[in-house]
């Protein structure tokens, strides 16, 4: 039996995913939290099995956060469930230690199917998303391959510049200097194979790497 702890901010949404998944007999929900707090604390106690987490909890910083969690508790599977459409989330998520990504706009089987994937090592993404990741882009190399060869920083920057950030912006959202964010914009044309700035954004979309700061 998989033991799943439940991070939602919202108490009648928390309710509502432990009454769907303890109608199956190999999930035992033992605890929800409200708060990014209140998740470390309890996880001191307790390690469950899967994380079933929304990104958007208080007191937790998003998508960052997952990356803390996965290197204090590199046994647990994180599961976002989150209000946030899996096209613009879910491969920073899966980059940043989560083993899957679902919305909560998707019945409860996928819920299921996505508990048990994870549970057993496997990563869950939608069909169409997987589709995107296995199809080839410019040069021939799959979409994985491209976004895994970036650092987590690289994937910040990136992300910025994406939604129009001048690097002034970037180096104040990152807390770096501009000088640094010249070097990170080099690196990723580097490894994108990109001609210019327009380029990567370009390739930014067809990564399905979205804002996530």
């Amino acid at each position: 039996m998989s033991t799943v702890l439940i991070a939602d901010q919202h108490p009648v949404i928390a309710e509502s995913i432990k009454y769907i998944l303890e109608t199956n007999d190999f999930i035992n929900v033992i605890g929800q939290v409200l708060t990014g707090k209140e998740l470390f604390k309890y996880l001191e106690n307790r390690a469950p099995d899967v994380l079933m987490i929304e990104i958007d909890l208080p007191q937790l910083n998003g998508i960052h956060a997952l990356r803390q969690i996965k290197q204090q508790y590199p046994h647990i599977k994180i599961l976002v469930f989150s209000c946030h459409p899996e096209e613009m989330y879910a491969l920073s998520a899966i980059k940043a230690g989560a083993a899957g990504y679902i919305s909560k706009t998707n019945p409860a089987d996928i819920v299921h199917k996505a508990i048990k994937q994870v549970t057993r090592g496997g990563i869950y993404l939608n069909e169409e998303i997987t589709q995107k990741l296995n199809s080839g882009i410019s040069n021939g190399q799959n979409q994985i391959s491209r976004f895994k060869k970036l650092s987590s920083r690289e994937t910040e920057v990136l992300n910025l510049l994406s939604s129009g950030k001048r690097n002034k912006d970037i180096a104040e959202a990152l807390s770096i200097n501009e000088k640094t964010v010249s070097t990170y914009k080099a690196r990723l044309l580097k490894k994108l194979d990109a001609d210019s700035v327009a380029e990567l954004i370009t390739q930014s979309r067809l990564l399905q790497i979205n804002p996530v700061v």
